[in-house]
């Protein structure tokens, strides 16, 4: 979509589509991953699948928190500077007078059985959506054989060894794509070369 940094309007849905998604993401940034797609991609229709994925790969892989950075990444990818800071706007504005009112109740109800239970209730919820989140990703980012090896090697080095630092695995994932890159664009060229020997050989 073309930036527009004077629709307001578009400002103001922004804004109220991301203060609608916070106060739902329980978890963390993952959980808001399939809810974003939802109301981004299918419903709003303001940015691509792809283009959403990658996003959230940059806001992993940058410091701040995965939600905010997504947030304000694709407002700005929607609407500019204006887009991005109604969305950032909009993603804090609900959890933090959330934080702040537990904050003060926290004292009263944090022993308390009913609450007790309902985050039980909550926490195999949060695995789902993230576990949705995962599979609609991979959909779009595992495409072919390279792909789904750098994948399968991510994830064993993540499973087995637990103090693995995150960054790394994503920088040496970085360096792999643009090595493949690399390669693939002199084995082209190697071969389009070729094929213009054998075809002046034939004349």
């Amino acid at each position: 979509m073309k930036k527009d940094k004077t629709n307001y309007k578009l400002l103001l849905e922004l804004f109220l589509a991301f203060f609608k998604i916070s106060p739902i993401t329980f978890g963390g940034g993952f959980a808001m991953i399939p809810i974003m797609e939802d109301v981004m991609v299918e419903k709003k229709k303001w940015i691509e699948k792809e283009k959403l994925v990658d996003i959230f790969a940059v806001s992993q892989s940058i410091p701040g928190a995965i939600a905010v950075n997504s947030a304000t990444f694709v407002g700005y990818q929607i609407a500019g500077v204006p887009g991005a800071l109604a969305a950032l706007v909009g993603i804090v504005l609900p959890t933090f007078g959330i934080i702040l009112v537990l904050g003060v109740l926290l004292a009263s109800f944090q022993h308390n059985i009913h609450v007790q239970a309902a985050l039980q209730g909550i926490r195999p919820v949060v695995v789902a959506l993230i576990a949705s989140a995962a599979y609609k990703m991979s959909r779009v980012s595992i495409v072919d054989k390279i792909s789904l090896g750098i994948f399968a090697i991510c994830l064993s080095s993540l499973l087995l060894f637990k103090n693995l630092n995150l960054i790394l695995v994503i920088f040496m994932g970085a360096f792999v794509g643009i090595s493949i890159a690399k390669v693939s664009k002199v084995l082209k060229q190697a071969g389009a070369v070729s094929q213009k020997k054998v075809s002046g050989e034939k004349l």
